[in-house]
């Protein structure tokens, strides 16, 4: 029997239910099921694509990530999986594979004139030398493409036979007055301004014609029968200048070499081994420029690092004062260099140092000529200059932070203690602040030892050191000069840079380790 009031209200009768707002289960199972069917799509044409340029490794990737999204995902019972799978992906996508990648072709001497597989280099260098075979006939030439895109040669040769890509075609061909096939069934004939626009690729066009040679065109209108003048041997895996004689035998260095040192270009991927990380060391060439900038990455890592920390914690103490006005006005301007983005800024820069038009010189200074960017010292002081207005709103925010983490008793024991304010901060606030502080100090000085932005766009790296056997800087950190030799250089040595990257990593790493484990220490010693 229900429980009524004194005034005959029963109690329990028609309870208003919650409104949750959580969708049902069938909603959320079709939004689930709606979810995967488009990751799974993703999957499939991922499968697809590395099945096509027959990347497996890629594709045994695609099919494992496919297959445990689903697993996670409808299991009732991996709910940590949910949240933790997506993150993992990413990880071994655009951490894990990166390093590996990095680290292999550290081994290697990828780079310009090194990019392709010695098949492929040996094919390209026999396909470069062909010149017209003497006297041959000309063929009257169209060039057409098919459903996908692909260019081929639409050829009547001088007795009217007709041939696309080197087979012969009987049927489906239209012809003009003179008997040149025109068009051919199936196909579209590329015209005037398709031929400008795709010029390069006519050019590369070739239809191998057995022992008579191969097909070429240089104007996709007329055709000629050309041949190699280098000549394979497999067996002793050279080539042989069919005119000059002159033999090139293949080195260990992915090139075929003649006996007067002269090489045929492009070359091959080879492994080096430890070739290029004993390159930095042992290049005399190199090894001075190296140690100059592997020093300035260190002390640009660390002045930054200092400066920005000193000049954040200054402004936390002298904001971290609770009856203080305007507190948080001034707090809020101190961050907004940090809500700029770090590449404007370094570029605002850059003209403000600009020695005959910059802010600095003509507004500050009165007209003055100091070179900022020029000089290789001031252009060191200006690059930690704008990395410690980018800095230190960073450090005052972590340092504002760790100071409200110490408890008020101790400042109130130091103050009863008759402790100075040196003393107060240098025995009590500091350390207890380096043990908040410590983990990420560290994680700073990475950050500054491989601070491409600031050293890019204010100095380029530069001014330039004369000595260096490749373009570098006065300013360069290990980091730009990776760079520079990966991609700003005339020849782009990947092998090499990648080489540097993986060393880059381990210096870094070991310091980090180090840090992390003096920070133990404090951690221990004021916990």
């Amino acid at each position: 029997m229900p429980l009524t009031t004194t005034g005959g209200v029963r109690l329990g009768a028609h309870r208003p239910r919650l409104a949750t707002g959580r969708p049902t289960s069938t909603t959320a199972l079709i939004g689930k099921i709606l979810l995967l069917g488009a990751i799974n799509a993703l999957g499939v044409f991922g499968l697809l694509t590395a099945f096509a340029v027959g990347d497996w490794g890629v594709f045994g990737f695609v099919a494992l990530a496919t297959v445990a999204a689903d697993y996670v995902y409808f299991s009732k019972r991996i709910e940590a999986g949910k949240y933790l799978l997506p993150g993992l992906l990413f990880l071994l996508v655009f951490q894990v594979y990166i390093v590996f990648h990095t680290v292999t072709a550290a081994f290697t001497n990828v780079g310009d004139g090194h990019n392709l597989d010695k098949p492929r280099a040996l094919e390209h260098l026999l396909a470069i030398s062909e010149k017209r075979v003497p006297d041959s006939p000309l063929y009257q030439i169209v060039v057409v493409t098919g459903s996908d895109g692909t260019l081929e040669l639409l050829a009547t040769d001088p007795q009217g036979a007709v041939t696309l890509n080197g087979e012969p075609v009987t049927k489906g061909v239209t012809r003009d007055s003179t008997g040149k096939a025109t068009a051919v069934d199936g196909y579209r004939t590329l015209q005037l301004r398709d031929l400008t626009t795709r010029q390069e690729e006519v050019f590369d066009l070739r239809v191998p014609l057995g022992a008579q040679g191969a097909l070429r065109t240089q104007d996709g209108v007329t055709g000629f029968l050309a041949r190699p003048t280098l000549r394979h041997d497999a067996a002793a895996d050279t080539l042989t200048d069919v005119a000059s004689g002159k033999v090139y035998r293949a080195s260990s260095s992915g090139y075929y070499v003649a006996s007067d040192g002269t090489n045929l270009t492009p070359g091959w991927t080879e492994n080096v081994g430890f070739g290029n990380f004993a390159r930095v060391l042992t290049d005399t060439r190199l090894r001075g420029p190296f140690v100059s900038v592997f020093i300035w990455t260190f002390v640009f890592a660390a002045l930054s690092v200092v400066f920005n920390f000193a000049i954040g914690l200054l402004l936390a103490l002298a904001l971290n004062k609770p009856g203080m006005k305007g507190r948080n006005i001034y707090r809020s301007l101190l961050v907004l260099p940090y809500a700029v983005p770090s590449f404007l800024s370094a570029l605002v820069w850059t003209g403000m140092l600009n020695q005959t038009f910059g802010f600095v010189n003509q507004t500050l200074l009165g007209g003055a000529d100091v070179p900022w960017l020029n000089d290789p010292w001031l252009a060191k002081g200006s690059v930690l200059l704008v990395n410690l207005w980018l800095g230190f709103p960073y450090m005052f925010l972590v340092c504002t932070g760790a100071l409200q983490a110490i408890p008020s008793e101790l400042n109130e024991a130091a103050k009863i203690d008759g402790a100075s304010a040196w003393q107060h901060f240098r025995r009590i606030t500091l350390p207890l602040l380096l043990v908040s502080t410590a983990p990420l100090l560290i994680a700073a000085f990475a950050f500054n030892f491989n601070n491409f932005t600031v050293i890019y766009f204010v100095t380029g790296g530069g001014p330039n050191l004369p000595e260096a056997p490749i373009t570098l800087g006065s300013t360069d950190l290990l980091i730009s000069m990776v760079y520079k030799l990966a991609f700003g250089g005339a020849g782009r040595e990947w092998g090499f840079a990648s080489a540097m990257s993986a060393m880059i990593f381990v210096i870094v790493a070991a310091i980090s380790a180090f840090g992390l484990r003096r920070t133990r220490s404090l951690e221990e010693t004021y916990s």
